[in-house]
This record gives structure tokens, sequence and C-alpha cells, in this order.
């Protein structure tokens, strides 16, 4: 009798969709046969290592997939730019490759090419597809591929790294808008600069966006071009080298935000018509183009493309030492209508045959190869429809991710804040949502992203504070809007990361309340670099209290990093009451108290806890966090046994809760 796949015994709901869910577990299976053969994964994915250009003992070979194509030849500053027979490709028997083998003298580090290809009806330039040097002249602003090979290649000190995932702590941030000048940052500016901070602050991981590049900045890195490329924008691959292994030494773990959920429409920089085909990595018809991101999605049903994304990942993992991704647009990528439109109510939308199962399989293969790789790897979906088993491991009936987004708690605080007074604030609703997930797979719980600083959005500060952050944000200067601000911004960020099952994530600079959202330079600004910054001036500025909210950040997550497992432990409802606004709540012998009462503080407030001592180890009030200090955290707290509550070894712990606070408490046993 076949064994049934345990996302099936864990959740009864799912039987209905039982032959549709086994039936993605056998063509994962079947496809890696098919694409890979007897080879493993790992060894299938090495395209890198034979397309593109690569220096060898006997000179320069370069390889390229251009099945439509009727000449090639190799361009670049060493022979005019002009089509020359020494630099011309030739087609691989019995193939669709195409490949030119150079003495050593006809290529060297730092020159730049191009492939100049023919095809039935016309020709063009083209950026090679596997090329791992991308460049814009800074006159011309075209891009050319740049032959990299120094002499001396970078060389990492730390040779293997062991993330540290418990709880994970994600730092995530954009390389070029991190420094507090209207610049383009550099990975050595990261890297001397922001990397210490981090540290400080006790993250364990970051998250760096816009690592592939990208020939338009605006897009934040998501409209890519050159896949096998680190942009170049924020200098040389080994100052991004030198920056990962600066990271390792320090504990960090790096985490880059890749993108396969598509690809730029450009044809001169990217792959959009690479030889004359449209469609030689994309889907075709409509579903080439992305409806709601005006570029193109790839056809994951074609075995040359798996190749080439696969290879992707393996790449980035060796090559850069990066310790895993966070897959962006997975839900865009799970749906043939990119999940525009819909609400994802029940089970049936998960499994009525409106799903990219070509998508699943390359998603699922994906993690399979990179926890092959690497198996103590970091892989996350920023997903947000809910598809159950996104992560689960393969093995259990999943994709086999990590760690899922938990999309759900930002979009809930933006509507919170946006529609509610906060006398409406109920806690049994907002320990939901921090909560509502499915038990079996760890997510990344987050306050607020990235998304919530770009223009036409608002961070959780700016929502709470506006416009007195720039006038009334100075100590002693603080509006009661200034003080609300304050004190919300640090007891939703203690509610969502105290009740995480798998890791935290937060957006650079949104730790202290950074003040502006974010615009890159475009033309609507005047291509002005002002809001394309980070100001960490202001975080160290003890007049301002923008340093508060950054101390405070600071001690939470060291509170999360010094108890480790902390995310593995069940979180336990102690009591709610949406009118007193009051919520409190238990992870092992810690105790998490909030009153969100914006003007009734409670005297001797009674709640049933296992017995013993509390003492307070962290306070949202206390005033090195811009609070009152209402509460003296010295005194110990004690929880006598009731009698009626003998059996279960609980009793009351009375506490004064002052209004618009939380705390943290630590059990002694008694």
């Amino acid at each position: 009798m076949k064994k049934l796949l345990s996302i099936l015994q864990r959740d009864p709901w799912l039987s209905p969709f039982q032959n549709i869910i086994e039936g993605r577990y056998e063509r994962v299976r079947t496809l890696q046969k098919k694409v890979a053969g007897k080879l493993s994964l790992s060894e299938f994915a090495n395209g890198h290592t034979y397309y593109g250009l690569h220096k060898t003992k006997e000179g320069w070979v370069f390889r390229e997939w251009a099945p439509n194509a009727r000449a090639i030849y190799l361009v670049g500053d060493f022979n005019d730019w002009t089509e020359t027979e020494a630099y011309q490709l030739h087609k691989i028997k019995g193939s669709k490759d195409w490949e030119v083998v150079l003495p050593p003298s006809a290529l060297s580090h730092g020159q730049y090419y191009k492939l100049k290809i023919y095809w039935e009806g016309g020709s063009g330039e083209r950026i090679p597809a596997w090329a791992n040097r991308v460049v814009q002249d800074p006159q011309t602003y075209i891009y050319s591929a740049q032959v990299w090979c120094p002499e001396q290649p970078y060389s990492f000190k730390i040779k293997k790294f062991s993330p540290k995932k418990s709880p994970l702590l994600i730092y995530e941030c954009h390389i070029g808008m991190a420094q507090d000048e209207e610049k383009v940052g550099s990975y050595t500016e990261f890297r001397e600069k922001v990397l210490p901070r981090i540290v400080a602050d006790g993250y364990n991981a970051i998250q760096i966006m816009a690592i592939q590049e990208h020939p338009y900045y605006g897009s934040f890195g998501y409209h890519v071009s050159n896949f096998f490329a680190p942009s170049s924008r924020f200098g040389t691959p080994e100052e991004l080298k030198e920056l990962i292994d600066t990271a390792h030494a320090q504990g960090i773990a790096v985490i880059m935000d890749i993108v396969h959920s598509h690809a730029v429409k450009n044809e001169a920089e990217g792959l959009g018509n690479f030889a004359g085909d449209p469609y030689q990595y994309f889907y075709k018809g409509e579903k080439r183009i992305h409806p709601a991101w005006d570029s193109l999605c790839f056809d994951y049903g074609k075995y040359e493309v798996l190749h080439f994304l696969l290879s992707n990942c393996k790449y980035w993992l060796e090559e850069f030492k990066f310790d895993g991704f966070r897959f962006d647009g997975v839900t865009s990528m799970l749906y043939h209508n990119h999940g525009l439109g819909e609400a994802y109510t029940q089970y049936q939308d998960y499994y009525n045959g409106g799903q990219d199962d070509n998508a699943i399989c390359y998603l699922t293969l994906a993690n399979l190869l990179i926890h092959e790789v690497n198996p103590k790897a970091i892989t996350i979906a920023e997903e947000v429809s809910g598809m159950p088993g996104l992560a689960l491991p393969y093995a259990e009936g999943g994709y086999g991710f990590d760690y899922r987004m938990a999309m759900n708690i930002p979009d809930y605080w933006i509507k919170l804040i946006k529609e509610k007074k906060d006398e409406d604030w109920h806690p049994s609703s907002l320990f939901w949502e921090v909560t509502n997930r499915r038990k079996d797979e760890k997510t990344i719980s987050y306050a607020e992203s990235h998304d919530q600083a770009l223009v036409g959005d608002k961070t959780i500060i700016f929502r709470l504070i506006d416009a007195d952050m720039y006038w009334h944000f100075k100590k002693g200067d603080e509006t009661e809007r200034s003080k609300r601000g304050i004190a919300l911004h640090k007891m939703i960020r203690l509610l969502t990361a105290t009740t995480i099952n798998g890791g935290y994530l937060n957006f650079m600079g949104n730790e202290f309340g950074h003040p502006e959202w974010i615009d890159f330079p475009r033309v609507g600004n005047n291509w002005s670099h002002q809001y394309a910054k980070r100001q960490w001036h202001l975080a160290e500025d003890p007049s301002l209290c923008y340093h508060l909210l950054g101390d405070f950040d600071k001690a939470m997550i060291h509170l999360l990093r010094r108890n480790k497992g902390i995310e593995k432990t069940d979180v336990k409802e102690i009591w709610h009451h949406d009118r007193d606004q009051i919520l409190a709540y238990m992870r092992g012998d810690y105790l998490f108290v909030f009153n969100f009462n914006p003007t009734t503080s409670f005297a001797d407030y009674g709640l049933l806890v296992p017995y013993g001592d509390y003492e307070v180890i962290l306070n949202t009030d206390h005033p090195d966090f811009g609070g009152y200090g209402n509460t003296d955290d010295s005194i110990k707290h004690t929880a006598t046994i009731d009698p009626l509550y003998k059996r279960d070894k609980k009793g009351w712990l009375p506490l004064y809760i002052p209004a618009r606070t939380a705390a943290v408490l630590h059990r002694k046993k008694a």
C-alpha cells in the first residue's frame, strides 16, 4: 500500500485534492529524471561552467545557446567592434549551441564585448545570456559585457559557514541606497559603514536586494537583464565577495533576493529577443507578458530554461558563497493569472487548474538543488496566496522552501492604522493575525519591509506621526501624535517579532523610524538621489527621538537572539480583553503583556500564569526607549498558587500595566 504523503496526513482538509498533490509530487520526480538523467541535480546545474566566456589552459572558449541564430560574431574593443572571421562562432554539430575557441592573446581582463547575432530577417547586438560581468558606459549609457578574469581573484577567508537560524533575524537591505549621501553606494561602503551597524544591532542575516544586473535603477532590482552578473553599479564582483566574506566572519548569513519570476523586456540588454526568437526563454502568446509588471515570463516547461535558472541558483551559491535566496514573486509564478485579483479564501483555489505546474516543478527542483549544493542553505518564498505545502520538504509533499513570508502581517498593520481608531484596536484580532499560519510551515514575520517604504505607500512611523516627525521629533518637543507614534511603533514590532515561528525581518532604517519614503532617481524627480538613501545621522543624533526607536529594536533583537529556539516554542495565549485592550501570552518562561488602551492604565491587573517569580527584562515604557518610566522594573512580581488552579500549578500575577505600553517578563521557577 502506497504511503500517504505527510502533508495529507497532517491536514485532512487536503484529502479532496490528494490526486493533485500526489500528481505534482510525481511530476517533479519524473522531471528530475528527465532533465538530469543519471546525474544529480547539482551535476546537471553546471551550465555556467560551459556556456559564456571562460579562460582555459589553451586560451579562451565562448559558448551560447541560440537555436534561432544563423550567424554569431564576438565583437568588442579588441576588434574595433567589427565582425571578423577570427571571432566568428560556429554551430556545434548536433546541437543548438554555438562556440568559438580563441588564443590567449585574443582577449584580456577588462575588455568589453557583445554578440552580433544574425537570424532570418534581422540582426542585432546582444549581451551574452551567461555573462558574469556587465557594465554601462557612463557617456553613452550603453551596456556591454566585460571580460572578467583578474590576475588575483578574490580568495575567501571563510571557507565554510553555517547560518544561525534559531531564530533567523534578517536585515533587508539595498546596497545602492544604504549610504547617507545622495549617490549610489558601493559594496565596499556597505561593508565598512553599514555592516558594523547590523552586527551591533544583533541581526544574524542580511537579505540583499538588487544584486542581479538591471538596466533601470528605479526598478529596485526587480527587472533583471543579466542573471549571472552582479550589479556593477555597486562595484566589482571581488568587492561583493569581500562583503560576503566579511559578513560571514562576523557571523552574518547573506541571503540574495533572487528574481526568477520574470525578466526585463529589454532586447539590447536582456533576453527579450535574444536571437530573433522572442520565445526562446519565455512563454508563447499572451503568457509571455506579465500584465502587471510589464515584463517577460519564463517558460518553465522548457528544458533549456530549467537548465539556465537552476544553474543560476548554483552559480550564486558557489561563486559568491551566498547562503540562500529569497525568491521574489512566487505567487506570480504559481498561477497562470499571477494571482491578480484573487482572494484565495478556500482550498479549492489552490487546486482548480489555474496553477502553473511548470513553475511549481521548477521551484521544487530549485529547492532540491539548493539544498543539495548546500544543505544549510536558506530559501524563502515571497508568496501571498497561502499555497499549502510551500514551506514543507519535497519528501513530505511540499515545494521545499525553508520559510514563507508572512505577508498578511504588514498588510494588517497598514489596514489597522489607516482604518481603525486606537480605541478599536482589539487584541483578539491582533493576536490572531500575527499567529495565523500553517503550523507545520515556518514563516518570516515582519511589520514592514521595503514594500511599505516606497513612494505611493507609507512606513508605519510615517502613518503614525506624519509631518510631526519633521517638526516635533526632537526630545522635549514631542507632540501627542509623536508620543503615540513612538509608543505604537515599538509595540507593533514587539508583538510581530515575539510571535514568530521561524524568523523576523526588518528593512534598513525602519528600525529607527526612518522619516522618508524611497524614491529612486527618475524623470519625475529630475533624477534626484534625495530619497534613495538612508539618513543614518538621524539615529546618531542624541537630541532626536530616532535613536530611542533604534535602541529599542536593538534590545528586542538581542532578546530574541539570546533565547535560541524561542521561535519553536508554542505561543500560548494567557488572556485578551478587547474592551480593556489587554493581551498576554507566554512562550516557555517568557510572558509578554500588552496594553493597547490609549488612555487607561490598570493597577493590579491579574493574569493567570504558571506560578513563580517574574522579572521585567524589556519594557517599551522605559525612558531609554522614549517611554515615561511609569513602572519600577526592578520590582520582582510573584504569582502564587491559587487553590482553584493548584493542579495546573497556576496562580494570579498582579501587574501595573500603563496605557499604550508592553513588557516582557521572565519567569524564575519557584
